[in-house]
């Protein structure tokens, strides 16, 4: 599925206007990075114009209540204090992903100052596409390519994946009621649901099960996964069979089709964990089953590209930025229903468990780009 949608003027403050530069006659003249290291063809607000910015969905696609919307939502809310307009293209079928990459780059109207791609699944066609448009500025998030035109921003999912553990290896072996939903404290077994059966989600998987090993070593981990990011329905079966099998807790790295597993706990009347945002407040309907979120601040990193780019201080973002626990770039939040009703040892467990990542006493499996083996 492919859509482009402009975010309205008065929403968002964008005027739109052209910027005169057809980046396609720049490339055939072979205009690529001028001196004191600026890209060629670019005109932004700090010119006194319009900055044009173009975001580039995940295959979850847009509405995903999670990493998507928190990539739009960092754009939005730089937009309310620049002049910037924000063109949205959902893209679903990533084997699109090199043409729309390419369609934006050669646009003229407008002449995008910023293409910002929402997760791994753009990295093999813009590892060809920074290259050919070397002119063109992007955000790659969820990974890298060694461009001198690219911001590669990644953040931690490993270790905030391993404070997910932390909180489901603390609380699967203690009592909790909370509207109609409990643990099985005679059990030490949690869950994992994964999107894509891929390096970046097996980092997900093996950091989680090493935090609830960190907690108890007894703790058991059902893992499945779907085969994509938008599958309700067998996110929801595989989590069904997990609390069947005895996990009180499931946690889920599958972004949209994870809404699955929070139907499936409702069903169970068990908790889950979210990802990527505060799923108890973006998924208000579920917050009585979200015990916590492992959450990334994509929001804080768009918005700080997206002003950089405004202000003309690309090389404050641009190569290869990993933000964790150090940084407070992720963290696991507690549930808004839920996490009043948990005991102080989380609260404990979680601080320590930070503590010991960020001063090296704790190696979490994997890296922030995933798990090479």
């Amino acid at each position: 599925m492919f859509d482009t949608t402009a975010d309205s003027e008065s929403e968002y403050g964008g005027v739109p206007t052209a910027t005169g530069v057809d980046r396609r006659s720049v490339l055939k003249g072979g205009a690529a990075l001028v001196a004191g290291g600026a890209l060629a063809g670019r005109v932004g607000a700090q010119d006194g114009g319009t900055t044009h910015i173009a975001i580039v969905s995940s295959p979850a696609g847009f509405g995903d209540k999670a990493f998507n919307d928190l990539a739009l939502q960092g754009l939005r809310n730089a937009a309310k204090n620049n002049n910037i307009e924000i063109q949205r293209v959902e893209e679903t079928d990533q084997s699109q992903y090199r043409t729309v990459q390419s369609r934006l780059a050669e646009s003229s109207n407008p002449d995008y100052d910023l293409i910002v791609l929402v997760g791994y699944n753009h990295t093999q066609a813009l590892e060809s596409n920074a290259r050919q448009y070397s002119d063109q500025r992007w955000m790659l998030i969820n990974d890298y390519v060694d461009q001198p035109n690219v911001a590669g921003y990644t953040w931690a999912n490993h270790q905030m994946s391993f404070q997910a553990g932390v909180l489901a290896g603390t609380m699967t072996t203690r009592q909790l009621e909370h509207a109609g939903n409990s643990l099985n404290s005679d059990t030490a077994t949690v869950g994992f649901v994964g999107g894509v059966d891929g390096a970046l989600i097996n980092a997900f998987e093996r950091a989680y099960r090493a935090g609830a090993k960190w907690v108890d070593e007894d703790v058991g981990v059902k893992v499945g996964y779907i085969g994509n990011y938008t599958d309700t329905q067998t996110a929801s079966n595989i989590a069904g069979s997990q609390y069947d099998a005895g996990a009180d807790i499931v946690y889920h790295a599958a972004a949209a089709a994870g809404q699955g597993v929070f139907q499936a706990a409702t069903e169970a009347d068990r908790f889950a964990i979210g990802v990527d945002a505060d799923q108890s407040k973006t998924l208000p309907d579920y917050k009585d089953v979200i015990m916590g979120s492992a959450v990334k601040f994509i929001n804080k990193g768009t918005k700080d590209v997206a002003t950089a780019v405004v202000q003309g201080n690309w090389d404050q973002v641009n190569g290869q930025n990993v933000l964790g626990l150090e940084e407070d770039a992720v963290k696991l939040v507690l549930g808004q229903a839920v996490g009043p009703k948990l005991p102080d040892v989380v609260t404990q467990n979680l601080r320590k468990s930070k503590q010991a990542i960020v001063n090296g006493d704790v190696t979490v499996p994997c890296t922030a780009s995933g798990c090479q083996n």
